[in-house]
């Protein structure tokens, strides 16, 4: 069901966020911008848990884009005291409420495979939680291990709003320095930014994309 629902939807950009980071935080507002300017730039479906914060933030952006977007939900988030199996607004066929989180990975990780040149996918991880930084560094080990199942790279970046991710960062540091890691290997794997403008200008240096010149 979840595959069928990429099908039908297309893959894109994959959001994955924090579930407690509601519409008065600052990182929900940039993250409302981030997706609808990504929706504009990449024109691609976005896909994202389907649930609060900021996974609703980017379904808000993408919609503001008018471009399609599309979940995989899970009955009870984090921080949630009830379960639904039913998203707010979102019209039924474009999401997925999946008994297992399993369910839900396998989703969330072939909607940002690449199977052509054509397909302009990608993952971002969003400030989060124990579920964020679950999901984020599964499909990152996947990326790595080469078992991620696309044909072609597929960028992931990590957005470090007001150095939420700084001291993860400095923890792979010293993982480098036990040997665990080896040194630039995560540094390879994806992209660290600060900034939506960063985000942006590192997608559109990825796709190539650029102003047609028009004078």
């Amino acid at each position: 069901m979840c595959y069928d629902l990429i099908r039908r939807l297309g893959r894109g950009v994959v959001y994955l966020g924090s579930a407690r980071m509601g519409p008065g935080h600052e990182h929900y507002i940039q993250t409302q911008e981030l997706a609808r300017e990504v929706a504009n730039l990449l024109g691609c479906t976005s896909w994202s848990g389907a649930g609060p914060g900021l996974m609703d933030a980017a379904t808000q952006g993408a919609l503001q884009a008018g471009k399609p977007v599309g979940g995989f939900k899970i009955g009870k988030e984090a921080n949630e005291w009830t379960s639904t199996n039913y998203h707010p607004y979102l019209p039924s066929h474009t999401y997925l409420t999946c008994r297992f989180f399993s369910a839900r990975k396998h989703g969330l990780v072939d909607a940002a495979v690449r199977a052509s040149k054509q397909d302009r996918t990608a993952v971002i991880v969003l400030p989060g939680g124990i579920g964020t930084l679950d999901e984020a560094f599964e499909i990152l080990a996947l990326i790595q291990l080469e078992r991620i199942g696309s044909a072609l790279p597929v960028p992931f970046l990590l957005m470090n709003y007001d150095s939420f991710y700084s001291k993860l960062l400095d923890f792979l540091d010293v993982c480098e320095d036990w040997g665990t890691v080896s040194k630039g290997e995560v540094s390879s794997l994806w992209k660290v930014c600060n900034s939506n403008s960063e985000a942006l200008a590192y997608l559109k240096d990825f796709y190539d994309i650029h102003p047609v010149n028009l004078a």
